[in-house]
């Protein structure tokens, strides 16, 4: 890739996987995620019910942060968390709108941990 790539060429090259590799790689059960396209779905509470009693993984929360003259706020900050955690090997997973915090954060913190 070339060090002047702009944002919408580097996007452009993304090769993104299909939602239900990422729920699989998530642990997640076939019945627990209803598919919305190939690349998003909803989880079903069941996966919460389901994990209750594995141990909770850690979730950073990107709530509010004033954008930089190019533009790059929340989703970017919390994109370049993940990536970097994924390269320093951690398990790492990314969600975007979420829309009752405190079950999100339950969730996520319960699936970070199973996989």
């Amino acid at each position: 890739m070339k060090a002047d790539a702009t944002d919408v060429e580097i996007a452009r090259r993304a090769r993104l996987l299909p939602i239900d590799e990422v729920a699989a790689r998530a642990g997640l059960a076939e019945d627990e995620v209803e598919p919305y396209g190939r690349y998003k779905a909803k989880i079903s509470l069941s996966a919460l019910k389901r994990l209750e009693t594995a141990p909770c993984g850690r979730l950073i929360n990107v709530t509010a942060i004033t954008p930089t003259p190019a533009g790059e706020g929340k989703t970017c900050t919390s994109v370049g968390l993940t990536q970097g955690l994924g390269a320093f090997g951690k398990r790492v997973m990314d969600g975007k709108r979420k829309r009752h915090l405190a079950e999100a954060a339950e969730c996520a913190a319960r699936i970070r941990a199973a996989i």
